[in-house]
């Protein structure tokens, strides 16, 4: 079975802010990836709404067929949001504000408890639960405590050593997936992951479920186009 893509249109809003009104407009453009087959969407709104705005969630949740999948760090207002816009998926990421994006998992030994009390409100509104986390066995282990569902890899220090050695990049990413087969998590994954390295991951990680590309996805559709580039992540995936 394909590993599934979502897509994150994240880029597009910043597009769409930096000229203020509605063009690009995110909401036809999230209808637009589900057509040319993308198999999920997901967006990360951050407190200063520079590109993802809170107003945007339950339009695109109006409208996405597949699965809609919000990241965030858990505030108060965050976890207030997502539980009345009930996505099919919520991914808590531990950035703080003033980051310009993800850059390590969550330490869910240290943070335990608060994850345990937030997954739950998640997981009472009946939305499935997934945290950032790093390719490490004993984080695994300790995020199967909290009660998520799953984790999702974070993939920044794969892809920064890809070209390197491949082999080494990828090790701790099997040997965390191994284990979260044993704890009985889903593996997602994703940042930075693209064109030049998302099949080898794909490939090693046989229980993956779902990569979550923006980024690098939505700057190669300026060279080769939304429905072509979708499509060719898309063949990275196949006969996995």
């Amino acid at each position: 079975m394909a590993v599934r893509l979502s897509v994150n249109i994240n880029k597009v809003a910043l597009i769409r802010n930096a000229r203020g009104g509605n063009r690009p407009d995110l909401v036809q453009f999230a209808k637009d990836c589900e057509e040319y087959g993308a198999q999920g969407i997901t967006v990360h709104p951050r407190p200063d709404e520079r590109h993802i705005r809170y107003d945007d969630l339950q339009k695109l949740k109006d409208v996405v067929k597949t699965e809609f999948n919000i990241e965030g760090y858990p505030t108060k207002k965050f976890i207030d949001k997502v539980c009345q816009v009930k996505p099919d998926q919520v991914t808590l990421v531990p950035d703080p504000p003033e980051v310009l994006t993800s850059s390590e998992g969550w330490d869910a030994i240290k943070h335990a408890s608060f994850l345990k009390e937030v997954i739950s409100e998640f997981k009472n509104n009946e939305i499935r639960v997934s945290i950032f986390l790093e390719a490490d066995p004993k984080d695994v282990i300790a995020a199967k405590q909290t009660g998520t569902d799953r984790v999702e890899f974070y993939t920044g220090k794969y892809a920064d050593s890809y070209m390197n050695s491949k082999e080494e990049a990828i090790k701790n990413h099997i040997l965390a997936a191994k284990e979260a087969k044993i704890q009985d998590l889903g593996i997602n994954a994703g940042h930075d992951l693209d064109l030049d390295n998302l099949k080898y991951y794909a490939q090693s990680l046989p229980n993956l479920l779902e990569v979550s590309i923006g980024h690098a996805l939505i700057s190669d559709a300026l060279y080769y186009g939304l429905q072509n580039i979708i499509g060719m992540y898309k063949f990275q995936l196949k006969n996995i």
